[in-house]
């Protein structure tokens, strides 16, 4: 299932539709955006697909306990290219923090549908 409005029709050639992080990257001004309609930036709405390394770091990590049984983290995750997203990192909750490297797991998760990350390394937090 793609967004035919947003302006993404299929994965790129060769790479897994759930293992892709697709998004969106502007032809006017070249910012790249996760699921928009038209640029936040020039309004325009000549919108390219592109995939995601998956590369990024943690910006923001939150634990939530509403509507589930246990715990679970909402990450909002900056990846390389430029553009944020929510999704969750996987692991203990309270071990997410902000700064962590993270890689893409898998694009889309079974029950809420959004991106789901792991850490790549352990955690960098300079001086404690």
């Amino acid at each position: 299932m793609y967004l035919i409005a947003a302006g993404i029709d299929s994965p790129p050639h060769g790479t897994p539709a759930q293992h892709a992080l697709l998004f969106q990257r502007c032809h006017w001004c070249g910012t790249a955006m996760y699921q928009r309609l038209l640029c936040p930036v020039c309004a325009g709405s000549d919108l390219r697909s592109e995939a995601s390394t998956g590369t990024g770091v943690v910006r923001h990590a939150n634990v939530v306990h509403r509507n589930t049984p246990a715990a679970r983290n909402v990450s909002l995750v900056e990846l390389a290219e430029g553009f944020t997203v929510q999704g969750r990192v996987m692991g203990p909750p309270a071990a997410v923090h902000r700064g962590d490297r993270v890689q893409l797991a898998t694009a889309k998760d079974a029950i809420r549908r959004q991106p789901v990350f792991q850490i790549v390394d352990g955690p960098c937090r300079g001086w404690s």
